[in-house]
């Protein structure tokens, strides 16, 4: 014959106040968390504000215009300023790169690399604007009248022009005109012409041996006119 089976226990009326409270208290706590982490996180605002910003590496930007662009404005949580902040001066064509760093408890420092003016651009309505070396245009560019200039009709071959003239560095290339079928360089008091660019390259040496010659410059040569 089988045992009588255990009857389960009923809990006792005496356990019921003391469940109670243990109920209250945490319904207490969930309702006090959230107000603990608003407090804690106004208090981290106001309580580490950022009041020193310094800026460094800026030649053509203001201080002042780098602080507004990098959303540095004053009392701002340190906690809480980071990347998503700066997007505006990363934005900004004179930025070519920027690093901020914040120190404990209360710095900011910016770290700019700006861009600087490669060339010119003569655009299709005559305006001439100021090119960085990877073709950003750079407004309000100042003293850049010595700089090579570079235009031309077609399909627009800046980049291409903007890396010739880096590999021609050392014969100081006063211009630059491009068409869909070659390249005419003003160097000193001769001109350049070639309708390939690895050619010109490859012959570049040319230009400095015949200083008061027109030279054009081919994949299997280079003619010269006296």
């Amino acid at each position: 014959m089988d045992p009588p089976a255990a009857e389960a226990a009923s809990p006792s009326p005496s356990d019921a106040p003391q469940r109670a409270p243990r109920r209250l208290r945490r319904r207490v706590l969930l309702l006090a968390l959230p107000l603990l982490l608003v407090g804690g996180a106004a208090g981290a605002w106001y309580g580490l504000p950022v009041r020193q910003i310094t800026v460094a590496g800026n030649k053509h930007l203001p201080a002042g215009q780098v602080r507004t662009l990098a959303g540095l404005s004053p009392n701002f949580g340190w906690l809480y300023y980071g990347a998503w902040r700066a997007r505006g001066l990363l934005a900004n064509p004179w930025v070519g790169s920027a690093v901020i760093t914040r120190t404990f408890p209360d710095r900011v420092h910016v770290q700019l690399t700006e861009r600087t003016p490669r060339a010119r651009l003569r655009r299709p309505d005559g305006t001439v604007v100021a090119l960085a070396a990877d073709a950003t245009v750079l407004p309000g560019a100042q003293g850049t009248g010595a700089l090579p200039l570079i235009e031309g009709w077609g399909p627009s071959r800046v980049n291409e022009v903007l890396g010739l003239l880096d590999a021609l560095a050392r014969y100081n290339v006063q211009s630059v005109a491009y068409t869909p079928t070659g390249l005419s360089l003003k160097v000193a008091n001769r001109r350049v012409w070639t309708g390939d660019v690895q050619a010109l390259l490859k012959y570049a040496g040319s230009i400095s041996m015949y200083p008061n010659s027109e030279i054009s410059i081919y994949p299997w040569g280079v003619s010269v006119q006296e």
